[in-house]
């Protein structure tokens, strides 16, 4: 049972351990570097010391990788302590035929690679230049020192070699020796034969994985190799060429590889994304985004606006001066323009048409141009409204001093103040009462009221008109015409008054038409 704990531990201390891919981190220059950085993976890489995995020159800096699984999780350690190195970094692979005896393992490999690098470029948003690297060593190669032919993107191919200047292939070859020419047939047969297929490996089309097309294929010929295999790729290239095997020359010298430092100068340099700048970066996106979509917002409303104020202006000037109605309603939709307007005016305009797009100060000057050139038809006098008519009727003509009761000869009179009534049909029959000053109030009051009733019930009864067309009313001394100081302002004070108020159907009887009531003049005057 004792067992079982002490696998948990040795499995938690395993999990937990630093991977050996991982512990280059501590001997990396500072952040401030600023020379290339290729992360060297492939062949040459695995016998590498581990305590030489990261290399300085003076052109830059070597970061081996021994796994080629392990790329990705080199870079992404390597962003994340030295995040400012994002457009320093390559990665150089390099595929070696003499340390390969089965063409489909190497697919397999570079394969993987391809699939790391295309993933790591679509995460990281880095450029992320590619090197191929490929070399024979051997007698064959008739060089102590390291041979290299470069061809680089947009640079064309050139020669280089220890301790002298880069040449084309025309100038190498243009020297009369005829080592360069047999090396010269060593390097097209390492292209024709080997390089070609690796880089159809990096940029064929695939279904799943983007092609990675490389920045630099750099071929080498060099005097010594590790751990070189039996039957390589190389050996089975030239036997199939020459159907000879196993010729002296052929194999290479165990011996340590050399980089190609020369070519770090001459990488790209990509954008560097700090991390305050990848922190800013989608922030700012965003907000440019959000500009964007209120000035197309504020541009689409403005031109509603334009477009419906010129569709009111035109559909105001289409309307003839002298249809009148018509003409006042699109006025009127006008001067709801211009009140809006004016608003956005003085106030200023709300946000969905602002940014700086705004453009309804340009249509307030045309929509108040438009309203003042419009002219109002003239209106029509209204037709008079018809008046009450008032008939005064003398009371001492009618009734005895202090009486209420009709005297005989008042009939002309009465029958004379009823052809006026009968000429307006329909129309309340006010009949008022009044009286002088002398004697008590109370009984003047009652007296014209009475008096006032009398005059009603001869009417209703001679004219047979109905009681409800009539209103009595006794105001005794209350509501004199001239003054009561004089013998004549009394005799002029008693008065019976019958007013004809033009209410319409007011009395009526229900078999009544309304005819009557629009026929005659609107005044009708009853005096006495």
């Amino acid at each position: 049972m004792s067992s079982v704990p002490q696998r948990i531990k040795r499995g938690w201390a395993a999990k937990h351990r630093p991977h050996s891919a991982l512990s280059f981190v501590r001997a990396l220059p500072e952040e401030s570097y600023r020379l290339p950085v290729v992360l060297y993976c492939g062949d040459d890489a695995q016998g590498w010391p581990e305590q030489e995995a990261v290399r300085l020159v003076p052109q830059g800096c070597w970061i081996h990788i021994k796994a080629s699984r392990e790329l990705q999780h080199v870079l992404r350690q390597l962003l994340l302590s030295r995040p400012g190195w994002g457009g320093q970094i390559a990665i150089c692979v390099s595929v070696n035929p003499q340390q390969h005896t089965q063409l489909a393992a190497v697919e397999n490999q570079l394969h993987e690679l391809r699939w790391q690098i295309a993933m790591l470029r679509r995460e990281v948003q880095l450029a992320l230049p590619l090197l191929l690297t490929m070399r024979v060593a051997g007698n064959i190669t008739l060089t102590t020192q390291p041979l290299w032919q470069v061809s680089v993107v947009g640079a064309g191919t050139q020669i280089w070699y220890e301790g002298q200047a880069p040449q084309s292939i025309e100038q190498w070859l243009a020297q009369a020796d005829s080592r360069v020419l047999q090396q010269q047939i060593l390097f097209n047969a390492l292209d024709c034969g080997f390089s070609q297929r690796v880089l159809g490996f990096f940029t064929a089309d695939h279904p799943d994985v983007a092609p990675v097309a490389p920045h630099a294929m750099l071929c080498a010929l060099q005097a010594t190799l590790t751990q070189q295999q039996t039957d390589s790729l190389w050996q089975q290239g030239l036997s199939g060429c020459t159907t000879l095997r196993s010729v002296t020359g052929w194999s290479a010298n165990h011996g340590e590889s050399v980089q190609p430092d020369f070519i770090l100068p001459l990488l790209p340099r990509g954008r560097t994304v700090s991390p305050v700048r990848r922190a800013v970066l989608p922030v700012l996106t965003s907000f440019l985004v959000l500009v964007f979509i209120a000035l197309s917002y504020s541009a689409w409303n403005n031109q509603v606006l334009i477009h419906r104020i010129a569709f009111d202006l035109a559909h105001y000037h289409r309307i003839a001066m002298v249809d009148a109605g018509p003409k006042a309603a699109a006025v009127a939709l006008l001067r709801e323009d211009a009140a809006q307007l004016n608003q956005w005016a003085r106030q200023g305009e709300p946000f969905s048409l602002g940014m700086g797009l705004y453009r309804g100060e340009r249509l307030h000057l045309p929509v108040l141009d438009a309203i003042r050139s419009w002219q109002p038809p003239p209106s029509h006098p209204l037709a008079p409204q018809p008046q009450a008519t008032i008939a005064q009727l003398d009371s001492l003509a009618l009734f005895d001093s202090g009486k209420a009761e009709l005297k005989p000869g008042s009939t002309k009179m009465l029958i004379k103040a009823l052809v006026g009534i009968r000429a307006k049909p329909g129309w309340l029959i006010v009949i008022s009462g009044h009286t002088d000053n002398t004697g008590d109030p109370a009984f003047n009051q009652q007296l014209s009221l009475q008096r006032a009733e009398a005059v009603r019930n001869w009417m209703r009864d001679t004219g047979a008109i109905a009681e409800s067309c009539f209103a009595v009313q006794g105001y005794g001394v209350s509501r004199p015409l001239v003054t009561n100081d004089t013998p004549e302002g009394r005799a002029t004070n008693r008065r019976v008054d019958i007013r004809l108020v033009p209410q319409a159907d007011a009395c009526l009887e229900p078999d009544d038409t309304l005819l009557s009531s629009r026929d005659g003049d609107s005044n009708q005057h009853l005096t006495e």
